[in-house]
């Protein structure tokens, strides 16, 4: 009787559609499963080869679906669109790069950025005991593809309820990669909690904020939120905070400025390569949600929203680009510069039109290549058995070490957007839309913080190649893992720049969102 009065229909799932995701996160359960079963002396080997193969398969089946990009799906939960498939696609490349980096060992025979025993207090008889017994840290890869699982699903959402589900996804997985270092131990547990602790706080501002447009709306779906705001309902009262606490839990995750103060303290405490995974692609999920949510569900409160993103853009810029000046920790410099790239993409962001969409998805791209590659050449930097982060520490190193050297080199000049690099290309792509909107006073703002930025990317290159090697850092010699993913990035990071071309037409094609 009750459902006959309710009139209750199946929900449809177009699986073609969701495939990908479908994929990653079956690839990641069985990644579970070869951590119950695989014996210990060969489970890297397969959980390498079945996590890098995951993510290839997924990539495919991705390209296949993209041929027909335009699917709502489960219920309106689900949008496969153009912009949707660029950044499940920046992710998954990414992603690869990313697990490359992680699964490098070096000379030891487990992974040389996991701790052996995450669940132990550092310096205890149990992590010793773990280390004496040969413990591997091969659980850190169905963590990342769980995380990548979020990441997929976070630009896809057609609802809220489903923007949080993928924020938790993707954010859980993190919480726990990042305490998982394997030296510095405390520094990597107190960067985990602090995380952890102001990721719930923004969770909750977004859960918050959910209700407040749910009680306005009716719904959670974004077209029909779109379509309350658009007849009006006189209740702006519950619809303004709403759209601002839904913004303060997406503004988190990109780091934008009041909400970045995780952003130092998790990537210094982190392994290294697991900060230049959220580094990369955090943000790439991130701001495809973000538009999403603002450009489909908002578009008729721009005159509300606009506003105060054009604020965090500013004091992201600012905040950003001022404090890494100070910083003497490469890590936190990296940090900083990712703080400020954030609100370089922000500028274009409240150009509301397809020129931002796809402005930001060139952005993500090219800053996503050029982060791993400089973090996996931070791991390779060491002085007395640890990671030499320290600014100092890389004095001389173009003597040293001149290919080294020379790729950090090109990563620093792709950050500070120098012509024929890829960034370059971003941040013209970017600021070109905000003037293109009357937003000509906020990308001069842009350029003039470039150029601050740029003072810290030069300070690097002067120590690396004007400063005396201090005697005591040395690089270690990575795999051919490490070797392809800070290859691949470097070549993309300058073929991006020269010929942008492709990138930036294949970007506009796929700016349309479905409503």
């Amino acid at each position: 009787m009750i459902a006959a009065a309710t009139g209750f229909s199946q929900t449809k799932i177009e699986y073609a559609a969701v495939v990908p995701m479908l994929v990653i996160f079956g690839v990641a359960m069985l990644g579970v499963v070869i951590e119950a079963f695989v014996p210990r002396r060969s489970r890297y080997v397969v959980q390498v080869a079945v996590t890098l193969l995951g993510l290839l398969a997924a990539f495919l089946t991705l390209i296949f679906s993209a041929r027909d990009h335009k699917a709502i799906t489960a219920g309106g939960s689900v949008v496969i669109d153009g912009p949707a498939l660029m950044f499940q696609g920046t992710v998954l490349v990414l992603s690869f790069l990313a697990v490359l980096v992680m699964a490098e060992r070096f000379d030891s025979s487990s992974i040389d950025a996991f701790t052996q025993s995450g669940a132990s207090v550092p310096g205890s008889p149990m992590e010793t005991n773990a280390v004496r017994l040969g413990a591997t840290s091969t659980e850190v890869f169905p963590l990342v593809l769980f995380a990548v699982g979020g990441m997929m699903l976070f630009p896809a959402a057609g609802d809220l309820l489903t923007v949080f589900i993928a924020l938790e996804v993707l954010s859980l997985p993190l919480y726990i990669l990042t305490g998982l270092a394997r030296r510095r131990r405390l520094l990597s547990q107190e960067a985990s909690m602090k995380y952890f602790l102001l990721g719930a706080f923004s969770s909750a501002f977004f859960l918050f904020g959910a209700a407040l447009v749910f009680g306005y709306a009716g719904s959670l779906n974004f077209s029909t939120i779109a379509s309350a705001v658009s007849t009006g309902s006189g209740r702006d009262g519950i619809l303004i905070p709403g759209i601002f606490l839904v913004a303060v839990g997406l503004l988190f995750k990109i780091g934008a400025v009041p909400f970045h103060s995780w952003t130092p303290d998790a990537y210094q405490g982190a392994p290294t390569p697991v900060a230049g995974f959220m580094a990369a692609c955090t943000k790439v999920a991130a701001f495809g949600a973000f538009l999403r949510v603002f450009y489909v569900a908002f578009p008729g409160m721009k005159w509300n929203w606009q506003p105060i993103v054009v604020v965090v853009a500013i004091l992201t810029m600012v905040v950003g680009a001022v404090l890494s000046v100070t910083q003497t920790d490469i890590k936190r410099l990296l940090a900083y510069s990712s703080i400020t790239q954030a609100g370089f993409i922000l500028v274009g962001v409240v150009a509301l039109d397809r020129q931002a969409v796809s402005g930001t998805i060139v952005y993500v791209i090219t800053y996503g290549f050029a982060t791993i590659a400089a973090f996996a050449l931070v791991a390779m930097v060491r002085s007395g058995g640890n990671e030499a982060t320290h600014l100092s520490q890389w004095a001389g190193l173009g003597k040293t070490s001149p290919v080294v050297a020379a790729l950090m080199a090109l990563m620093m000049i792709a950050f500070a957007g120098i012509p024929l690099t890829s960034l370059f290309t971003a941040k013209y792509a970017i600021f070109s839309a905000a003037v293109g909107h009357g937003g000509t006073w906020l990308a001069l703002i842009g350029v003039i913080f470039s150029a601050v930025a740029a003072f810290v990317y030069v300070r690097v290159i002067v120590l690396m190649y004007f400063s005396e090697p201090t005697g005591d850092t040395v690089v270690l010699t990575p795999s051919a893992l490490t070797g392809i993913a800070v290859t691949v990035a470097a070549v993309l990071t300058v073929a991006l720049g020269v010929f942008p071309a492709p990138l930036l037409d294949m970007a506009h094609n796929y700016s349309q969102f479905m409503r």
